[in-house]
């Protein structure tokens, strides 16, 4: 048998939603071994009929590809240090793209980057390292998203804009073409974003106003 063509193990970090979800986006280049998460009573009982592993795992399978995908509204300001804390290679990350997703040959994608059901992303957009996009969202032309940034689902990112490193952009909010969204910013479920968003700013709102400054 030609081992080469078995699909390579994939480990997904941490057990969480996104991890869920991304299960769903694991094609047949992968074969998903299981979650990888710090939290002792998952690794005890497991998750969803899989198991569910402690760090040394990433060692032990040093072969497996992986995927993180840590954060959340309340926790995406830590998204970077917990994914550089796994001290993994970064050719050991790659890709999950959802089979409906359409990804233009002309958009450039990074590594570590999930893509979900449902997920547009047009002509000359840049997706960085790092990025999880959920369901139905959309990145239109020449569209920045920053490395280590979350996007919710049914999102639509206009023309031209421009998404800071570590930002979260919750689902259901449209972004005017040409905005500038500064850097470990939010913007709350719904929020229609039609001027600039200064770095570590909390918006929201129709359209979105400034809430609040994020402690750095």
């Amino acid at each position: 048998m030609d081992n080469s063509a078995e699909p390579r193990q994939l480990l997904i970090f941490p057990c969480n939603g996104n991890a869920i979800e991304a299960l769903d986006c694991v094609g047949s280049a992968y074969e998903f071994a299981g979650f990888v998460d710090d939290t002792s009573e998952k690794q005890l009982n497991g998750a969803f009929g899989h198991r569910v592993f402690p760090r040394e795992e990433l060692e032990k399978r040093t072969q497996c590809a992986v995927i993180a995908v840590p954060g959340s509204p309340a926790t995406f300001t830590m998204r970077k240090s917990l994914i550089e804390s796994l001290a993994i290679d970064a050719d050991r990350f790659v890709r999950l793209v959802h089979d409906s997703a359409q990804i233009s040959k002309l958009a450039t994608i990074g590594f570590n980057v999930v893509a979900m059901a449902g997920v547009v992303v047009t002509s000359n957009a840049v997706v960085g390292d790092h990025v999880c996009i959920l369901p139905n969202s959309v990145v239109h032309h020449d569209a920045n998203i920053g490395n280590w940034s979350l996007v919710g689902s049914n999102v639509t990112i206009a023309g031209g804009v421009d998404v800071g490193e570590n930002c979260y952009i919750g689902s259901g909010t449209s972004i005017k073409n040409g905005v500038r969204i500064g850097k470990q910013s939010l913007i709350g479920l719904g929020s229609t974003v039609i001027e600039d968003i200064p770095n570590n700013t909390v918006v929201a709102g129709n359209p979105a106003r400034a809430l609040r400054k994020i402690d750095q």
